[in-house]
């Protein structure tokens, strides 16, 4: 249940301001349908963050355990630094439309969250708790949390989130994980 928690929290938080929630708001402006629109983030997440996770739950497995712990700890204090880096988003994601409402959501979702901070944040969440169905859920569900009133209030709560408190508050949460990943939290995982 930690890393389910855990994995929604920070992500959800991650996510506030970042360039694929700066992306619903665009698709949610454009497009003005907001069914396809969340059906097509749940997906393109749901596929991302499996990937991410497998990735995660193979790098602890090609890693020893205590090169496995500097490289989680490190990973999350750099998490902690980049969240704090504001997010733009480029025109070229949303030149989709040709392919509806649900295909330019999901390939643009898809492929804006390649590399992305959350997609880097699951493979080492996924990595620290050992717990991929967990992991994967729970960044997924944090998307949604983060992405789904994007689509739905669009404008109306764009200018009213505090985007660098909430930014603050996620990476001294990735720098908590970090600093106690290196410390030796999760020893009783191996590493």
């Amino acid at each position: 249940m930690e890393a389910f928690l855990v994995s929604t929290g920070v992500v959800a938080l991650a996510e506030i301001g970042d360039k694929t929630q700066l992306l619903a708001f665009l698709l949610a402006a454009k497009f003005r349908k907001p069914g396809p629109i969340i059906l097509g983030i749940l997906i393109a997440t749901i596929a991302n963050h499996g990937f991410a996770g497998a990735v995660g739950t193979l790098v602890t497995v090609w890693l020893g355990p205590e090169i496995l712990r500097w490289v989680l700890g490190l990973s999350f204090i750099a998490m902690a630094g980049w969240i704090l880096v504001p997010d733009k988003i480029d025109d070229g994601a949303a030149q989709l439309a040709r392919y509806g409402v649900f295909g330019t959501t999901l390939i643009a979702f898809f492929l804006a969250e390649m590399g992305d901070k959350t997609q880097i944040a699951t493979v080492a969440l996924a990595a620290q708790f050992h717990a991929f169905f967990q992991v994967v859920a729970g960044t997924t569900l944090g998307m949604m949390l983060a992405n789904v009133p994007a689509v739905l209030l669009g404008d109306r709560i764009a200018g009213r989130v505090p985007v660098k408190l909430v930014h603050s508050v996620a990476a001294a949460i990735f720098a908590a994980l970090g600093v106690a990943t290196l410390l030796g939290a999760g020893r009783q995982f191996g590493f």
